[in-house]
C-alpha cells in the first residue's frame, strides 16, 4: 500500500499530541470570521485522522482556550466488521451496514466512527473473527479499512 500523505491543519493546542486520533466534525459558526479558518477546516467531514507531527506554529483561536496548534495528520485506518466474503486484503468494497440493532455488542464495529456510509474503502488488513457472535447470524470478520 502506498505511503499516506500528510496534511497540515490546526487543532486545539491542548489536543495536539502525536498519535491522537479524531473524527473531523466540520466547521462551527464561531469560525466564520477567523482569518485562518481554511487551515483549520481543510479536512473531510466524517473522516478519521491521526496526528503524526506537531509543528511549532500556533494561532490565536476563539474556540480553543490556549489557541490552535499546527499539526500534520494522516487518514487513520478504521477497524470495522464486514461480511466474511468481502474480507480480502487489498480489495475495494462499498461500505454499507445492514444492521440497525443499537444494543448489539458489535454495533460500534458495524457502524464505526469515521466510516462514511456508501463510500468506497480498501481492506488494508484482515484482523480476524468478530469479537462477539452476530445476533443476525451473519459471518463477520474484523478488518481495517481506508477510504479510497
Amino acid at each position: 500500500m502506498a505511503e499516506l500523505k500528510s496534511k497540515v491543519t490546526l487543532i486545539g493546542t491542548e489536543l495536539a499530541q502525536t498519535g491522537l486520533e479524531f473524527v473531523y466534525e466540520g466547521m462551527i459558526a464561531d469560525c466564520e470570521s477567523c482569518p485562518v479558518k481554511k487551515a483549520c477546516n481543510n479536512l473531510k467531514v466524517g473522516k478519521k485522522y491521526r496526528i503524526v507531527g506537531i509543528r511549532p506554529t500556533r494561532h490565536a483561536c476563539i474556540v480553543h482556550h490556549n489557541g490552535a496548534q499546527t499539526v500534520e495528520v494522516v487518514e487513520s485506518p478504521i477497524p470495522a466488521l464486514i461480511s466474511a466474503d468481502m474480507a480480502i486484503r487489498n480489495t475495494k468494497i462499498l461500505f454499507e451496514s445492514a444492521c440497525s440493532r443499537e444494543n448489539c455488542a458489535n454495533y460500534d464495529l458495524c457502524h464505526p466512527e469515521g466510516i462514511i456510509e456508501g463510500e468506497k474503502y480498501v481492506v488494508i488488513d484482515v484482523i480476524g473473527n468478530a469479537p462477539d457472535i452476530c445476533e443476525k447470524g451473519r459471518n463477520l470478520q474484523l478488518v481495517e479499512l481506508m477510504q479510497v
